[in-house]
């Protein structure tokens, strides 16, 4: 189980950190070996290695901590691909932007915790604790609105736009099929993503399904 739970409760649990600013990396690796339920695994500053990482017959280390852009990607992105992968990988995002609508969107794709980075690292390392023994640990939020997300904004030619999308439509498709342009539907694809605040197909049509099939 490539980066799964860990089997022996005693040893310490390995940390990935996937971080594109060297600084912070060397700063939450400083600390880490002040703390005794945890070992430095190793530091990247990219998705794809990351994903290279989860991908070893024996992952060297036990759940990733995971900054919000990374150098190719951003967290949101990476989270898809990890999905789409059927990955058990276990991730706990940090996040130096205060905006809940992030914390949503991480926590709708499948994120086991959250960690804002102007927090104290106690709440982190907790964080970090909690995830590793299984739980799901994120700041405190409205629950009841976790899935107002922006779909609720969208008309319904947009919904029915995000449906095809989801259904594997190409651009020449969508044009072929509805007597418009593929200028036009191009479009209309960057205002859906837009109000989606996604930033690619796969990103948009993640989230769709997420919501789709109640999994936020």
């Amino acid at each position: 189980m490539h980066g799964g739970l860990v089997k022996n409760p005693s040893r310490p649990k390995r940390l990935l950190i996937a971080e594109r600013n060297q600084l912070v990396v060397s700063a939450l690796r400083d600390m880490i070996s002040r703390d005794e339920r945890f070992d430095f695994a190793a530091g990247i500053h990219s998705g794809k290695a990351f994903l290279k990482a989860t991908e070893e017959p024996q992952a060297g280390f036990d759940l990733a901590i995971v900054g919000w852009k990374l150098s190719d990607m951003n967290a949101a992105e990476l989270l898809v691909e990890l999905r789409r992968r059927e990955s058990t990988t276990r991730v706990v995002i940090f996040c130096a932007d205060h905006d809940v609508g992030i914390l949503k969107q991480c926590v709708r794709l499948g994120a086991h915790g959250f960690c804002y980075q102007f927090d104290d690292l106690g709440i982190l390392f907790d964080t970090l604790a909690a995830v590793a023994n299984g739980r799901i640990c994120i700041p405190y939020m409205d629950v009841s609105k976790i899935n107002e997300t922006p779909l609720s904004a969208l008309t319904t030619r947009e919904l029915e736009l995000l449906a095809v999308l989801a259904n594997g439509w190409t651009n020449l498709q969508i044009a072929t099929r509805t007597g418009i342009s593929e200028n036009t539907v191009k479009y209309h694809l960057k205002n859906l993503y837009d109000k989606l605040g996604v930033r690619n197909r796969a990103m948009a049509v993640a989230l769709y399904a997420a919501t789709k099939h109640g999994r936020s």
